[in-house]
C-alpha cells in the first residue's frame, strides 16, 4: 500500500522519502550555485533572468563571482549563510562540465563528503563522459528536466543509473500539459527514485511573460507569480506518480519564498549584520545610513552617479569615518553604495549636523545580501 500525499511544514506536499536536496533547501542551507546563463535548451517557461539566460555568469546565490576561476567569493557567501551542501543550477550546468566538476571538487575539499550537493540539468548534453566527471567530482544527486513535447532524450535517462548517487526528475506543473506529464512518469518509474513537481511561476523575464500570456496563464492572484491551476495539477499528478511508486514532492511557490529564501536570509543575517544594525523576523537589516550627497538611493540615481565625483565622495566619507570614530561612534563605510553605516541612534541624534557635511542621513531596511537590495529608504 502507498503512503498518501501529505502537507508538510514547508507549504508543500510530500509522499516517500524527501530528497536530501530538498531536506536541506528548505532549511535555508543550500547555496545556489547558477554555474552558467548558457543553455541549449530554452523551455518557454524557463525563470532565469535577461541578467543571467545566455550570459556566461556565476552566481553564488545573489553573489556575482567576478572571477570564476577563484573560489574566495564562493567559499565566503557558504560561510555567510552557514550552507551544508549546494545546488548547482544554469542555464545548463553540462555547458560548463570542466568549471562544473572543479566547483563540486572545491566544495568538497573544502567542506567534507557531507557537504551535499545536487544538480539540475536538461537531457539535451547528457553524456556518459559527462556524467562520469560529475559522479568522479563527487556529486550526490542529480535532478533532470526532460522536455514533455520532445522524447527525444528521454533514454538518456538511463546512463546516469551507472553511478553511485541519488537520481531524480524535477520539472514544473503546466496546466494543460496533464496526459503528457502523465506519459513522462510512465516512462521514469523504473529509471528514478523522485520526483520533484514544481508550482508553475511567472519570473521577470520578459519571454517567458510573453510566451504565458500567449497561452493564456493567468496569474493565482495579484499577490503570487503562481500560475492558477498548476498546483491542482500537481497534486493530482503527485497521486498518478505514488501509484507508480515513485516517491514525489510537490513544491509550491509558497515555499520557495516564505521558506527557502526566507530561512536563508535569516541565516545571512545573522552573520552579516553589524552589532548596531538591528533585524527583523524576516532576516532583514534596519540600520542607520550616511550618504554622499548626490548618490543617496532615490530617483534619477544612475544619471546622478553618471555626473558625480565619486573620488571626491569618497573622500569625504573617510573623513566623517575618522571624525566619528575619534567620537568612539561605531562606523562601517560601504564604498560600493558610497555611504557609512551608522547605529539608527546617531542618524536621529546627528541629522542636522551631518547635512552640513554633505552627508544625506537614512533609515535603511535592506535584504542581507551581497547586493543589499533596499526594501525602504527614509531620507530624513
Amino acid at each position: 500500500m502507498q503512503c498518501a500525499i501529505k502537507k508538510t511544514a514547508y507549504h508543500s506536499w510530500c509522499a516517500g522519502v524527501l530528497p536530501k536536496g530538498c531536506k536541506e533547501c528548505v532549511e535555508g542551507k543550500k547555496l545556489v550555485l547558477f554555474i552558467t546563463g548558457f543553455c541549449a535548451q530554452r523551455c518557454w517557461y524557463c525563470p532565469v533572468s535577461e541578467e543571467k539566460f545566455g550570459k556566461d555568469v556565476v552566481f553564488a546565490n545573489e553573489w556575482q563571482i567576478k572571477n570564476p576561476e577563484n573560489p574566495t567569493e564562493l567559499f565566503e557567501e557558504a560561510r555567510l549563510t552557514d550552507a551544508t551542501g549546494a545546488g548547482i543550477t544554469g542555464g545548463d550546468p553540462l555547458v560548463m562540465i570542466d568549471r562544473c566538476a572543479k566547483y563540486i571538487r572545491l566544495l568538497k575539499t573544502r567542506y567534507g563528503k557531507k557537504f551535499h550537493i545536487h544538480l539540475y540539468t536538461p537531457l539535451r548534453l547528457v553524456t556518459e563522459e559527462r556524467l562520469k566527471k560529475l559522479s568522479d567530482a563527487g556529486l550526490d544527486e542529480i535532478r533532470f528536466h526532460p522536455r514533455l513535447d520532445d522524447k527525444t532524450y528521454w533514454p538518456k535517462l538511463k546512463l546516469a543509473k551507472a553511478y553511485n548517487w541519488k537520481i531524480g526528475v524535477e520539472i514544473p506543473a503546466i496546466p494543460g500539459l496533464e496526459q503528457e506529464t502523465k506519459t513522462l512518469i510512465d516512462y521514469i518509474k523504473d529509471k528514478v527514485s523522485f520526483l520533484n513537481l514544481n508550482e508553475l511561476e511567472r519570473s521577470d523575464t520578459s519571454t517567458e511573460h510573453y510566451e504565458l500570456d500567449k497561452k493564456g496563464y493567468k496569474q493565482r492572484s495579484k499577490l503570487s507569480y503562481a500560475i492558477k491551476g498548476s498546483r491542482e495539477l500537481s497534486l493530482k499528478l503527485a497521486e498518478y506518480a505514488r501509484k507508480k511508486k515513485l516517491d514525489v514532492h510537490v513544491c509550491t511557490a509558497k515555499l520557495k519564498d516564505a521558506v527557502q529564501v526566507q530561512q536563508r536570509l535569516k541565516l545571512r543575517a545573522k552573520n552579516v549584520k553589524l552589532p548596531f544594525d538591528e533585524c527583523t523576523e524576516d532576516g532583514l537589516l534596519i540600520r542607520g545610513c550616511l550618504y554622499a550627497k548626490g548618490l543617496e538611493p532615490g530617483l534619477h540615481y544612475k544619471k546622478r552617479r553618471m555626473l558625480a565625483n565619486e573620488q571626491q565622495a569618497i573622500k569625504t566619507l573617510k573623513t566623517t569615518l575618522s571624525e566619528l570614530r575619534a567620537q568612539k561612534i561605531p562606523c562601517e563605510i560601504d564604498t560600493t553604495r558610497f555611504r557609512l553605516i551608522v547605529p539608527l541612534t546617531v542618524v536621529y541624534a546627528k541629522y542636522r549636523s551631518l547635512k552640513k557635511k554633505d552627508l544625506i542621513p537614512a533609515i535603511v531596511e535592506e535584504f542581507p545580501t551581497s547586493d543589499s537590495m533596499l526594501v525602504n529608504v527614509d531620507i530624513l
